[in-house]
């Protein structure tokens, strides 16, 4: 008996030891720590000058600049690799996909009499787009490294303004201070009430990177960016592409005339539309999809049928697993996170860029806020020029713009000059073969200032960054028509529109 009680006390004795040793370990590891970029071991650290919770393009750009400028800096992200959505699953893959589609294309039919015998190996293409990704996101990291920014792989969420709680991939725990904080979390694609994604037949557009096979048809519910250039893949590879849009354009925020000269140049390449019509209800029978939709205003309902439906209505901002209503952490009615003119929120020391809050959702406009926000915490100024902050959409020919359009002028009452030159008339584009759409150039009456620049054609989204330059130094169109171009390119028909608007083009 005497034995037993001394086992049974030594093992109380041991349960209690190891209760003890767990509460201290774990109070050891909720501690401010940091990551060893070499061997990704957290390490004791005081509190860092900032950290950004995401690492998107706004979120990674944020943390660099950050520590280039002597910050000691921290990025959270819970995706398992850096780059946000933009690398990962949207415009980096995306435009693997646009490119190496196109180019299939054009051998099967540009090139049909000089070239026979030409396969798809959807395979092959898919992991030509996996390794762009991973290849990026390798050198994100490494740019982290170079740059001395500690990456953190876990989700990020408030305890209180200066102090943050991660829940580490790896397991585990921990929590990190932090003078200032950066919220970069971006966006997730907004559902569509009642239709279920299952990223198989019902698929969002990360699902659409992914298809085991070319639908024989394919419904886009959205006739925006997105919708565009993921239908434009199928549709190259041998689908169907039918795009379902609510309003009566396609191409949400373009230029009127460009929207509709790019709707016929895409019906000529194959595509469908339904404008002015919504989208009732899905549902999956004997294979395929089944979509009810109906006029807009109300009407008879129809139903169309698919193998395939992506879902490319928007995105909305992330923001759930912050805990934002624990710091007093502004949204507005959209889910946006609110924010004054210097990126800050409604709580001092909590900064806010990218998709999560105002403004278009773009991964370049999130990258010069990022830039613009670590300045502002460092030096107390930034600064982002949204009148040059440029679009583009990757079909082809592709459409890019920047500045006002004609329907947002008109609506404010501005006098303007318009000069166009279409690319039929430009002999880099006559030589390849590559001549649909045009520049069009939008200048004030009074003082020729451009206000506003669309292209549709070749090579449309390289060719923007003269606009965005041009308004971003408040040059006038008679200042770009007297800047050589060097013959022959594609950038002549840039500097011929900007001559139209103001005098006459040489060559049309």
């Amino acid at each position: 008996m005497l034995r037993i009680a001394q086992k049974s006390s030594r093992r109380a004795a041991r349960r209690t030891l190891n209760a003890s040793a767990s509460h201290a370990l774990k109070q050891n590891v909720i501690q401010y720590v940091r990551l060893d970029g070499a061997r990704g071991l957290a390490t004791e650290s005081g509190p860092y000058d900032t950290v950004v919770i995401g690492g998107g393009p706004g979120g990674y750009v944020a943390a660099i600049k950050s520590a280039q400028m002597g910050l000691k800096t921290a990025c959270i992200e819970n995706r398992g690799s850096l780059g946000g959505t933009c690398l990962n699953v949207g415009c980096i893959p995306s435009k693997a996909m646009l490119n190496n589609s196109h180019l299939y294309h054009q051998t099967q039919h540009d090139l049909k009499h000089r070239v026979d015998n030409v396969n798809l190996n959807l395979g092959t293409m898919l992991k030509a787009k996996n390794t762009s990704v991973t290849g990026l996101t390798a050198g994100i990291e490494y740019l982290f490294k170079k740059n001395k920014v500690d990456y953190i792989k876990g989700t990020g969420s408030f305890v209180s303004n200066n102090r943050l709680h991660v829940n580490l991939l790896d397991g585990g725990e921990t929590e990190i201070e932090s003078k200032n904080v950066i919220i970069a979390t971006g966006s997730e694609v907004t559902p569509f009430p009642g239709i279920e994604i299952d990223e198989k037949q019902i698929v969002s557009s990360t699902g659409a990177l992914d298809l085991e096979k070319v639908p024989e048809k394919m419904i886009v519910i959205g006739g925006g960016i997105i919708g565009l250039e993921m239908g434009s893949v199928w549709s190259r590879l041998g689908a169907e592409v039918t795009v379902v849009e609510y309003l009566g354009s396609i191409g949400a925020g373009m230029d009127e005339e460009v929207s509709k000269s790019f709707h016929k140049i895409l019906t000529k390449q194959g595509f469908k539309f339904k404008l002015n019509t919504k989208v009732m209800s899905a549902e999956k029978v004997n294979g395929k999809v089944s979509l009810k939709v109906e006029a807009a205003k109300g009407g008879k309902e129809e139903t169309l049928e698919a193998d395939v439906v992506l879902v490319a209505i928007g995105r909305r901002p992330v923001t759930k697993s912050l805990n934002l209503e624990k710091v007093g952490v502004e949204l507005d009615k959209r889910g946006r996170v609110v924010i004054d003119d210097q990126f800050q929120t409604s709580t001092k020391g909590i900064y806010a860029i990218g998709d999560v809050t105002f403004g278009p959702m773009l991964a370049h406009k999130a990258e010069e806020e990022g830039i613009a926000a670590a300045e502002i915490i460092k030096k107390g100024h930034g600064h982002v020029n949204y009148d040059a902050i440029p679009s583009v959409v990757y079909t082809h020919p592709e459409v890019a713009w920047v500045g006002k359009n004609e329907q947002e002028l008109k609506a404010a009452g501005v006098q303007y000059n318009i000069g166009k030159f279409p690319f039929s008339a430009n002999s880099r584009a006559k030589t390849n073969l590559d001549t649909e759409g045009f520049v069009k150039f939008i200048s004030e009456k009074e003082t020729d200032k451009v206000l506003g620049v669309h292209i549709i054609g070749p090579n449309a989204g390289e060719m923007i960054a003269s606009a965005v330059l041009a308004i971003e130094y408040g040059a006038s169109s008679e200042d770009i028509a007297r800047t050589s171009h060097a013959h022959p390119t594609l950038s002549e028909a840039f500097k011929e529109a900007a001559m139209a608007a103001y005098d006459s083009p040489i060559h049309f």
